[in-house]
């Protein structure tokens, strides 16, 4: 998700997945962990971790279904709710029940009689709201969908292109779980005539169009509405330097839409076994606990603690936007395909 950290693990040590001793992890670029975390699979496994980064979660989700014949690792993170039935459909994954999956909390288990994806974590995609601007523009931040339409919030949001990005995607599901089938190609005209910006993927939207994150402030950004993740304010304070007393951005929560990651070994992986027990890993307590301050996500196992920062600075939506896996799979790519002639033509 909105992770800034490097990964663990060497992409360019020569070992490739067929190393026995070796169990390599295809992600999108937002993976990160702790080193003591990651050193400590490896010592209590055997096995070496080797991460493959392929961009934005949709181009890594698509490019592992065009290489599954051979893929690139044995184990693939990232899939989220908003493109699992593409996954599944196109036979990314082989099933694998996680050791650790009993643990995860009901709500985010799928796939429950072929178990080939293990949900890892959970997070908001919402808008985002620079504090300052608003408070100096003596101007209320905008709470709801129907909010961001208004005229005083015109030419100030910034979304990332639904076609290719995870929370673009995300974010128009929202929509459309908002205003229904009949009504959220109208509200995104409504959103278009508003003046949306629309870029490739998050790291543009967030890290130089936005003028309430430290990127933004940077790259001279000059919207302070963006659509990220209700996690992406503490990620403002625990990166700050000095840190700050209170997050320079906000949450609007009438926007959010809730997105579940999972993770699944690979249909041709080189190393299963060291496939399998890696996911037995991504269950364990000790790495849902490291998760939330390297990924600015949610834990998805019981008994899993969150950090004090979570808890203070962005706590999860109360009432999200949410949408059945059945109804995202029959719509999404009719829905992906009206929104691009709507909103980029």
């Amino acid at each position: 998700m909105a992770g800034t950290l490097a990964a663990c693990g060497s992409s360019d040590s020569g070992q490739g997945s067929g190393d026995s001793k070796t169990v390599t992890l295809v992600s999108h670029d937002s993976w990160a962990a702790s080193k003591d975390v990651i050193a400590a699979f490896e010592k209590q496994s055997g096995y070496k971790v080797n991460v493959l980064k392929d961009g934005d979660a949709g181009q890594a989700v698509n490019k592992a279904i065009l290489t599954k014949d051979n893929p690139q690792g044995d184990v693939f993170f990232g899939v989220d709710n908003t493109l699992l039935s593409r996954a599944l459909d196109n036979g990314l994954f082989q099933p694998y029940e996680a050791k650790g999956s009993d643990q995860v909390k009901a709500e985010y288990r799928v796939d429950r009689k072929q178990h080939r994806v293990t949900p890892i974590d959970t997070g908001d995609i919402c808008v985002n709201y620079d504090k300052k601007y608003f408070a100096d523009h003596k101007l209320q931040p905008p709470r709801s969908f129907d909010d961001l339409v208004e005229p005083q919030y015109k030419n100030l949001l910034v979304t990332e292109n639904a076609s290719a990005s995870s929370p673009g995607l995300g974010f128009l599901l929202g929509t459309a779980a908002r205003y229904g089938d009949g009504g959220w190609e109208g509200y995104w005209k409504k959103l278009k005539a508003n003046g949306v910006k629309v870029v490739d993927g998050w790291e543009q939207a967030y890290n130089q169009e936005f003028s309430g994150s430290a990127g933004g402030k940077k790259a001279k950004g000059d919207r302070p509405l963006v659509v990220s993740y209700a996690s992406s304010p503490p990620a403002e304070v625990v990166y700050a330097d000095p840190k700050p007393s209170t997050a320079p951005t906000g949450v609007a929560e009438g926007t959010c839409f809730r997105q579940v990651e999972y993770a699944g070994l690979l249909a041709n992986a080189k190393n299963a076994k060291g496939g399998k027990a890696f996911l037995d890993f991504l269950t364990s307590k000790r790495f849902q606990e490291d998760m939330p301050l390297n990924m600015f996500v949610y834990p998805v196992t019981e008994g899993a603690q969150v950090p004090p920062e979570f808890v203070k600075y962005g706590p999860q939506a109360k009432d999200p936007e949410t949408m059945d896996p059945a109804k995202i799979a029959d719509h999404r790519d009719q829905w992906v395909k009206s929104w691009t002639s709507l909103v980029l033509k």
